[in-house]
């Protein structure tokens, strides 16, 4: 079950575009924090970076969902189990709500701007424990560890 299986490639292949586009939010979150303060001649304006950084997670949100979808199919497949609370599992899972209460604040409450963009950096913090705390914490995604 562990084998490579098309579940698998696609399960990899979206987590991959997930968090591509969730670095193109925070990247734009960033630029959009400078912009509003320094008003850098160079850079788009404030209001393009924060469209930017909406229209990345409109993509990375959904292509995360398919990543638990299939990932807990390959899991049930693999192991018996759809969800196994292991460390990588939960963090996506929260990763995928903080960028829903982005999607949500900005969507439903209105949130632009300075709000909508400290969301995306924290939502960027979650990636990066998404994406490294199973060297830390083990499970079932534990593919080495650190020294």
């Amino acid at each position: 079950a562990l084998q490579n299986r098309p579940l698998m490639t696609l399960h990899v292949s979206a987590a991959i575009v997930a968090y591509a586009t969730f670095a193109v939010s925070f990247a734009a979150a960033i630029l959009f924090l400078i912009q509003l303060r320094k008003n850098v001649s160079w850079l788009p304006s404030a209001e393009m970076l924060d469209d930017i950084g909406f229209r990345a997670v409109t993509i990375g949100f959904p292509m995360l969902a398919l990543v638990l979808i299939l990932g807990s199919i390959w899991a049930h497949q693999a192991w018996g189990a759809y969800w196994s609370w292991d460390p990588k599992e939960t963090a996506a899972l929260f990763t995928w709500l903080v960028y829903g209460v982005y999607l949500h604040t900005r969507s439903l409450r209105g949130w632009r701007g300075q709000r909508s963009a400290i969301i995306l950096l924290i939502g960027f913090v979650a990636v990066g424990f998404t994406y490294y705390g199973n060297y830390f914490f083990g499970g079932m995604h534990a593919y080495g560890g650190v020294n």
